[in-house]
């Protein structure tokens, strides 16, 4: 059964650690933002991009991406970080599951994330299937269902901006990396994001 699914790639951030806007930093010439979009459309052809940059960043999102324009919630300026841009992107989703990504993983693997996919007909009442580390949830690499909207509206109506600290408050389920040591190693390296320019330095 063909599993119903859109992605949602987050391009709000301020780069503040970077110096510079992530989204168009080039790994190995291409952009950050064009390649996770690339990647995501490998896995589903509904790609939503949040942004409150939509015509700086339109040259580079590909072909069949929606740009979706984030926009300021009453009373407060952007950004407002990935929670409330994950919440924006998802209204204009149409699917059971979404696939939620940061921009700014060059090491995000398409053959992976398919991997990922298929633990999807398993799920049971979990509202979120993500990776975990030592250092906890990676939310934004992962899969929400996209029924989990209302939960996340009435959050951010109550004030919360974390989303580490809604995923507390609901059901998540932790996607095993491989049991492989190689493949457990290129799950983990795929979580890897482009903060800082000592972290770009580590890729060039």
């Amino acid at each position: 059964m063909a599993i119903s699914l859109a992605a949602i790639v987050l391009a709000g951030g301020q780069s503040s650690r970077m110096g510079r806007d992530k989204a168009l930093i080039s790994i190995q010439g291409v952009p950050l933002l064009q390649r996770t979009c690339e990647v995501a459309l490998q896995c589903t052809a509904a790609v939503y991009v949040v942004t409150s940059r939509t015509e700086q960043y339109r040259a580079v999102v590909p072909d069949g991406c929606c740009l979706v324009q984030e926009h300021p919630l009453p009373g407060e300026m952007l950004p407002h970080g990935p929670l409330v841009g994950f919440a924006q992107g998802l209204a204009h989703t149409h699917t059971e599951w979404v696939l939620l990504l940061a921009c700014d993983l060059p090491l995000l693997r398409a053959d992976v994330l398919r991997s990922w996919m298929w633990k999807l007909d398993q799920a049971g009442s979990e509202i979120a299937l993500l990776p975990k580390t030592e250092s906890g949830w990676e939310p934004l690499c992962g899969f929400y269902r996209a029924s989990c909207l209302p939960s996340l509206s009435d959050f951010i109506d109550q004030g919360g901006r974390s989303l580490q600290r809604w995923l507390s408050q609901v059901n998540v389920n932790a996607i095993a990396f491989s049991s492989s040591p190689d493949e457990h190693s290129r799950d983990r390296d795929m979580l890897f994001n482009c903060n800082t320019p000592e972290d770009l330095r580590l890729l060039l």
